[in-house]
């Protein structure tokens, strides 16, 4: 159903009339002008404690015409996006990389309501955009209550214990990678995760970060 869900979602792409997904000029699914605010600018930052930190380097300001072109992916089904957005997260991974080669970008995963309604797994599909290929090494052990209005602590306390990750092997070296990060909590959870399962987390990206960062340092 979901495979059926996702050819369904990248027809009705193609059918129905096109405009641009930041500022709705007819014609174009995204004008050059708009297309200019996705020019990735990678920036990291740092989430956890102070004495384990990890590094998250996202490409992207979620605000004004960048926002509205993430929305339109993981809310409109707008898939044509998925490659420019795709590009912008290109930048995030190499840098997260930094030079490290064979990592594994392990994908966090949509929920399954989410997942069904959209007929696709927004990060996976980033992630193939950027040319990399994601790793599903995570999984949703129990539902999470929204996050949407939560601070920091309040969100690291509703992900606790909500990701498991499969076996990797004590080798394993990864990226975890995320459509937008606000505070961390969910990449966080991931790392925790991916730990208890023998995996050594390098770093952390995303495509977009919230503009509001204020408990995170920049680095």
């Amino acid at each position: 159903m979901a495979s059926l869900a996702r050819v369904a979602a990248d027809a009705l792409a193609l059918l129905l009339p096109v405009s641009c997904a930041a500022c709705a000029n007819p014609g174009v699914a995204l004008c050059d002008g708009c297309r200019a605010e996705l020019a990735p600018r990678p920036r990291a930052s740092f989430v956890g404690p102070r004495e384990d930190p990890l590094a998250v380097c996202a490409s992207l300001s979620l605000q004004g015409g960048a926002a509205r072109v993430v929305r339109a992916l993981k809310q409109d089904g707008r898939t044509d996006l998925a490659r420019p957005l795709g590009r912008a997260l290109r930048a995030a991974l190499a840098h997260a990389a930094d030079g490290e080669e064979d990592l594994l970008a392990v994908a966090v995963p949509s929920g399954r309501d989410a997942t069904r309604h959209r007929g696709y797994r927004v990060v996976e599909r980033l992630v193939r955009a950027a040319g990399a290929r994601p790793t599903r090494g995570l999984a949703w052990a129990r539902r999470a209550a929204d996050q949407r209005g939560l601070g920091r602590d309040a969100r690291e306390r509703n992900l606790r214990g909500a990701l498991t990750a499969r076996r990797m092997g004590a080798d394993a070296r990864v990226v975890i990678v995320d459509d937008v990060v606000t505070t961390g909590a969910t990449i966080l959870e991931a790392r925790r995760a991916l730990r208890a399962a023998g995996a050594h987390v390098v770093g952390a990206a995303a495509l977009a970060r919230t503009p509001l960062r204020a408990e995170m340092n920049d680095g």
